[in-house]
């Protein structure tokens, strides 16, 4: 099932690109990608076998990333300073990033929409249920935390990546992803060298920006931890995390299952800080079976 081709629209200040699968009459899903992250990482054959369920997918490049707009002249915030405290230099939180997410749901005349993040996308999915509840029918936190910082902390080889300088050219982030991937990646599953290869090469094409990457990091940073307000979440979750997460430990999967009222938690052995394609399936199953409890098909 091919895509709509990319598209924008425009949510206050910010042009954000977005692209669909399915038939817009379908039941809507949106999908939130993760820190620098773009909405390639959702490929295109797992949003297809979404759409193959009867659902109208939309994926989108968050602010900073992609083809979305790029806050040039916020510059790079001093993570260093930020961790310490000093909120000088950072220009947005997860709360602006929710408020572009239910921007764009508004913006595409959707009345409210299946809710699906990764990893920061996750955290973004989080806050939307809990500000807009009215947007969201359904929560999916996938490989995501709460903002406790005592939980889904990363390790130490993790960090290391995490905060390793950017590359500077096209063949330098190809390999940076590929260490990178190496390093969080799925354990139980095999590594797909050139899957990862082709996706790094095509965000690198579509947009390298890591100062807008520090951006969003420092709105994770900043945010406030939202286990209090999890608990007020009335919309079905489901929360799907990995036993092998090194990048965000499954302690904040089992946080943020805790936290919210009467959800379910899913932890896939061997399953570390991606979505490796044989997980697709069953991803595509579990995601698609919530829309449909919830939408009273089964």
């Amino acid at each position: 099932m091919e895509s709509s081709g990319i598209a924008t629209a425009t949510v206050g200040d910010i042009e954000l690109a977005y692209e669909t699968f399915g038939d817009p009459a379908g039941i809507p899903v949106l999908l939130v990608s993760g820190l620098g992250s773009q909405m390639i990482s959702y490929a295109d054959e797992l949003c297809a076998g979404l759409a193959e369920r009867g659902l109208f997918v939309i994926r989108f490049d968050n602010r900073d990333v992609g083809l979305s707009t790029h806050l040039h002249s916020a510059g790079t915030p001093r993570l260093g300073d930020v961790r310490r405290g000093d909120r000088s230099s950072v220009h947005y939180e997860l709360a602006d990033m929710a408020a572009d997410a239910a921007g764009l749901i508004q913006v595409l005349g959707l009345d409210s929409v299946h809710l699906v993040g990764v990893s920061m996308g996750g955290m973004i999915a989080q806050r939307v249920a809990i500000t807009y509840p009215e947007r969201v029918r359904s929560l999916t936190s996938i490989m995501s935390t709460t903002g406790d910082r005592s939980v889904g902390g990363a390790s130490e080889a993790a960090q290391a990546v995490l905060y390793a300088p950017p590359a500077t050219d096209r063949e330098g982030a190809i390999q940076r992803q590929l260490e990178t991937s190496r390093v969080i990646g799925s354990p139980g599953f095999p590594f797909d060298e050139e899957a990862v290869r082709a996706r790094a090469g095509l965000a690198f094409d579509r947009a390298h920006d890591p100062a807008g990457v520090a951006r969003q990091m420092a709105a994770i940073v900043t945010s406030p931890d939202r286990t209090a307000d999890l608990g007020r979440v009335a919309a079905p979750t489901l929360v799907i995390h990995g036993s092998d997460d090194a990048l965000v430990n499954v302690s904040g999967g089992r946080a943020t299952a805790a936290a919210v009222p009467s959800a379910e938690l899913v932890v896939i052995d061997g399953m570390g800080h991606d979505l490796p394609r044989p997980l697709w399936p069953e991803l595509i199953e579990r995601i698609g079976g919530l829309v449909s409890r919830v939408e009273g098909r089964v």
